[in-house]
């Protein structure tokens, strides 16, 4: 089977436990104001490769990457018989695998969706869940879709037994405040499965990006925020 893939490091330390070979899908709903992948929106922007190429890959590599394997975007959960594909070739060989994704996708009405999310869930050992927003309006300005489908998804592993990750970016004037953080945390305690939070601070790199695309970026008077104010936050 064939996906689109924007790119691929061999080396990555930051998309969950260990030194892991990480696949960057294309293709995103969301419009999140601080995304600095803008190029990962357009699925068909991508460069189409099959699953046994990245197996090959993965293979090449994988004596460094004793982690396993994380599969992000974009939003890996557009192109799900994809990477369930993937991960039940990498099953064979007992490698762990991660999904890094908003949850955006989730549609617990579409019983057809459901049946494969729980095919890929099955060979999922850790979902890394982006919750960008606690408060649904908020999130609607932060990123052009609400946030009811995400925390739904977030309870659904939870219920499943499915091991979850949280990462948050925390963002001066919009989740950097104390309110909604103490309500992310309180929505949190609901959840059984949460092996490890990440607090991450905002930052502008993306700007060049944004401007080689020529796309606006929105939040150029925003400033980047402090790593020590990140540690407040988390």
């Amino acid at each position: 089977m064939e996906g689109y893939i924007h790119s691929i490091e061999s080396f990555g330390t930051v998309d969950g436990p260990g030194i892991r070979f990480v696949v960057f899908l294309q293709g995103c709903p969301m419009r999140c104001l601080y995304c600095h992948n803008p190029d990962t929106w357009n699925l068909k922007d991508g460069k189409l490769t099959d699953t046994d190429e990245l197996i090959s890959k993965f293979n090449s590599v994988k004596n460094f990457t004793r982690g396993g394997v994380t599969v992000t975007g974009g939003e890996p959960l557009m192109q799900v018989e994809f990477v369930t594909e993937f991960f039940e070739k990498l099953k064979k060989d007992g490698i762990h695998t991660c999904i890094d994704t908003s949850g955006i996708t989730f549609n617990p009405e579409n019983k057809d969706y459901m049946n494969k999310l729980d095919k890929l869930l099955s060979l999922t050992d850790l979902v890394m869940l982006d919750i960008k927003h606690i408060d649904d309006e908020e999130h609607m300005k932060l990123t052009s879709h609400s946030n009811k489908k995400i925390l739904e998804f977030a309870k659904y592993l939870s219920d499943k037994g499915i091991e979850i990750w949280i990462r948050h970016v925390v963002v001066p004037t919009i989740t950097f405040n104390e309110k909604y953080l103490y309500e992310l945390g309180r929505f949190m305690a609901q959840l059984k499965t949460v092996k490890a939070l990440d607090v991450l601070p905002y930052h502008d790199m993306g700007k060049a990006k944004y401007k080689e695309l020529g796309l606006e970026y929105k939040l150029k008077d925003i400033k980047p925020l402090e790593k020590e104010k990140a540690e407040q936050a988390k």
